[in-house]
């Protein structure tokens, strides 16, 4: 049976890939323009995650790791997935558990994406963690990482400089400074993530 999505006819659908992670959909539709055509989704079975932990100092946590798509190294804030039926911020909380072996007393959700929208239907959401404390990491079996403490300025450098490319670490670095110039953070946190004088401390 068909179903319009905007302007776009869905005339059948079939799924033709699954694993773990994700499933893609064909779509046998009719185009805007009125001509047949197909259209493949790419659906997640989780929500990705992405975390900014800061330190009182204005230091945060990067998490370095080889990304195999890509086949190239990369440092990026810690991420993960959370199962769509799950609270986000508890998944949150386990990735940055076991990537960086920290936990967070404060949760400050700061950014809601849609992630490459025309050909994937995954969503991620994004949290500011402060009120760190140290323990020991838990990475997965496919987890080869190592974290680095960088200030949030110096992060910011690496974005412009095009050593950071994670697009989730871009919008959250990004995001976070919109929102300490604009006073949307604690007034503190804010101060000593902004400050030029603790870069490279």
């Amino acid at each position: 049976m068909s179903k319009r999505r905007g302007p776009w006819q869905v005339n059948a659908s079939s799924e033709v890939y699954r694993n773990d992670w994700v499933s893609l959909t064909e779509h046998a539709v009719t185009r805007p323009d009125g001509k047949p055509g197909v259209y493949g989704v790419v659906n997640f079975a989780n929500t990705a995650l992405a975390i900014l932990p800061v330190l009182a100092d204005g230091h945060l946590i990067l998490v370095g790791q080889h990304r195999f798509p890509q086949d190239r190294y990369s440092w990026e804030i810690p991420e993960g997935g959370g199962p769509l039926g799950e609270e986000p911020r508890v998944g949150a909380a386990r990735e940055l558990r076991e990537e960086t072996g920290y936990t967070a007393e404060t949760w400050q959700e700061i950014l809601r994406m849609d992630l490459s929208n025309s050909v994937t239907d995954e969503a991620a959401i994004g949290y500011l963690a402060t009120g760190l404390t140290a323990g020991e990491a838990e990475p997965e079996g496919t987890e080869d990482l190592a974290i680095r403490f960088v200030h949030f300025r110096d992060a910011l450098d690496e974005v412009s400089s095009g050593r950071i490319t994670d697009a989730l670490t871009v919008a959250m670095l990004l995001r976070a400074y919109y929102m300490a110039q604009e006073g949307e953070l604690d007034a503190d946190l804010a101060a000593a993530m902004l400050d030029q004088g603790a870069r490279r401390a």
